[in-house]
This record gives C-alpha cells, sequence and structure tokens, in this order.
C-alpha cells in the first residue's frame, strides 16, 4: 500500500485515514496542530501525504500552518528527490544546491 491509498475508517465515521511516512495509518486528526512552530522531518511529510492522497487539500494545508505554496511544493520537492531525510533543516542546503556543504575549518592550537 502507498502512502497515497486511503483506508476507509472501521468505526463506521466518515473520516478517512491514509497511510504515513511512518507506515501507519493517520487521519485528518493525526495532523500535526495548526498552532505548530517546530518542523521537523515527520510533520513536514505527514503535511505533504495528507495533501497528496486528498485527506487535506493545499490550500486548507497552507491556510491551516501558514505556508506558502512555494515552501509547501518545496517540501513535495524534497521527498521526491531524497525522500523524507530530505525534508531534515539541517541538510537542506546540501539537498538544494546539489553539494555537500563546506566543512567548517577546524582551527588547532591556542587562541592568541
Amino acid at each position: 500500500m502507498s502512502s497515497r491509498d486511503i483506508l476507509l475508517s472501521d468505526d463506521g465515521s466518515n473520516g478517512a485515514s491514509i497511510i504515513g511516512p511512518e507506515g501507519r495509518p493517520i487521519t485528518e486528526e493525526d495532523l500535526p496542530p495548526p498552532n505548530t512552530k517546530r518542523w521537523v522531518m515527520r510533520r513536514k511529510a505527514e503535511v505533504v501525504a495528507g495533501v497528496r492522497s486528498g485527506l487535506i487539500s493545499l490550500e486548507e494545508a497552507c491556510r491551516r500552518y501558514t505556508l506558502s505554496v512555494e515552501e509547501f511544493l518545496s517540501w513535495q520537492r524534497l521527498i521526491d528527490s531524497h525522500g523524507v531525510r530530505g525534508l531534515r533543516a539541517t541538510r537542506l542546503q546540501d539537498y538544494r544546491n546539489g553539494q555537500p556543504a563546506p566543512r567548517p575549518r577546524v582551527m588547532s592550537g591556542a587562541a592568541e
């Protein structure tokens, strides 16, 4: 089953669920809360999976999370190009530039 497969709820409710980025079913209620400030890989991937599957519209996701369409599309492109790990904020420059980031220089010896 892919992340785009929609499952109907067994409890008789009208809420649909999808298989999320971690391989377990998620519903609209499982999406990150609207006041999310810390966007870890998993939360970004859940929003992308929710939009791709139709669980939530792109417009609703952008409104709910105060995202620009460009920011959402960048998450989607990173997932398509590099998988969920591409959403890591610490590796963003590496993925966007297509080349490794420069390594920090290590200074040896005592400070003068």
